[in-house]
């Protein structure tokens, strides 16, 4: 398997598909990689040389914030706005859709499963 960027990416794929491993690494800039580096995106990954394998991981090294730094990065960001009390931070502490998505019904994948609310019971009037 060759690594790049620290990451195993797999052998039998195009390697412009093998690059979506790398977290950081989507779609749109694997292709800038790849045409940067002048290497054609069906080529599997196990056929790729040394050099082309070096000069896809400098440029991506050089070029993008992959893997733990940008995961870094990002957990910073979101303790930023936690610390200064804004309303996105605050949406993040609490858990909640951060990006304005409503929440009286959906959003299920941030809150978590269902925590059922005992209805009111009736109160039957005395005669």
């Amino acid at each position: 398997m060759p690594r790049i960027a620290g990451v195993d990416i797999p052998d039998g794929k195009p390697i412009r598909i093998a690059l979506r491993y790398i977290y950081g690494i989507g779609p749109a800039n694997a292709e800038l990689v790849l045409k940067e580096a002048g290497i054609d995106g069906q080529i599997r990954a196990n056929k790729l040389t040394e050099d082309q394998l070096a000069q896809i991981a400098t440029l991506i090294d050089n070029t993008y914030l992959v893997e733990g730094t940008l995961r870094r990065a990002i957990s910073q960001n979101i303790a930023r706005l936690r610390d200064i009390r804004c309303y996105r931070g605050d949406r993040h502490r609490r858990g909640l859709p951060v990006r304005g998505q409503r929440t009286r019904t959906n959003s299920r994948t941030r809150k978590g499963k269902r925590k059922t609310v005992a209805g009111k019971k009736g109160v039957k009037a005395l005669k």
